[in-house]
């Protein structure tokens, strides 16, 4: 017994740096978080308690209510596209013509260069008058493309940066796992005179599911809170039109100095954070149980 308790007090030492680090960098400001967005504190200036008042504010906010609408768009449609070409970019990769190193590594460039540089360089390519991509299809004989000073070119452009740089994240998830299943069942499934969509139906899309939907739940974390594509490219704009959680938190909050606000606009991204999580992980243990 003492030598299990002993064992046990070992295994808890071992862990608890990195339990005082996470609590020092995730659960004290999350805990501030909490307390200002009931105060109308600004910088430089301590609040007072107002209630639900900063709620109220957001939820009769025409920009806010635009800003929930462009969190979800963006999250569904981007996580929708990352999921479906990473899948088809890890079964081209399995393929033994395309599974060298040189091409795991070209499709991996989006994910491991810096956020920022890769921003960049696509602020650049969509400029309406010097951008590459507008003089592309000007030389197609097509009329330049307000990219990033149209509502809905702007909501398309966040989109499709996004699932550039998110997609590789699948393609390498989806990749390992297909590496994991055995070969051995598609040579049965072959004896028995099996398609190649019949294979795939039956065989590697249940096999890849515990995977897809890990994959997802995290996908669903990091759009729905990524700041630098929004900010980069059209800093909310055209109009407040492309607002995400993050990019209207920091506009009240920090550039407007009103940190209650801020605070309050950021704890919304908790309710679709909790519910995705829940909901997947249900699947996820239902999965394993079977």
């Amino acid at each position: 017994m003492k030598k299990e308790i002993r064992n046990n007090l070992i295994g808890f030492s071992f862990i608890l740096p990195a339990l005082i680090i996470i609590f020092s960098l995730v659960t004290i400001p999350l805990i501030m978080s909490f307390y200002l967005c009931f105060t109308d504190s600004q910088i430089g200036k301590p609040g007072r308690f107002i209630g639900v008042s900063n709620f109220k504010f957001l939820l009769e906010n025409s920009v806010f209510k635009t800003t929930i609408y462009n969190s979800l768009l963006f999250t569904f449609v981007s996580v929708i596209l990352k999921l479906s070409i990473g899948l088809g970019t890890a079964l081209i990769l399995y393929h033994s013509k395309f599974s060298g190193k040189l091409m795991r590594s070209i499709v991996l460039l989006p994910w491991v260069i810096p956020s920022v540089f890769g921003i960049l360089g696509w602020l650049w390519i969509l400029d309406p008058l010097y951008g590459s991509l507008n003089w592309l299809l000007q030389s197609l004989g097509f009329n330049k493309i307000p990219w990033l000073s149209s509502i809905f070119w702007a909501r398309f452009s966040i989109i499709l940066v996004n699932t550039w740089r998110g997609f590789p994240f699948f393609a390498i998830g989806f990749l390992g796992a297909l590496v994991g299943i055995p070969k051995e069942i598609y040579e049965a499934a072959s004896i028995d005179g099996t398609s190649a969509l019949q294979k795939f139906w039956w065989i590697t899309f249940p096999l890849l599911k515990p995977t897809l939907l890990v994959l997802t739940l995290f996908s669903i974390v990091m759009t729905i809170s990524d700041f630098s594509i929004v900010y980069i490219l059209t800093r909310g704009g055209p109009v407040n039109s492309t607002h995400v959680f993050a990019t209207l938190a920091y506009q009240f909050g920090l550039s407007g100095g009103q940190i209650g606000i801020g605070a309050a606009i950021s704890l919304f991204m908790f309710p679709f954070l909790i519910f995705s999580a829940i909901f997947i992980l249900r699947i996820i243990s239902k999965e394993e149980i079977y």
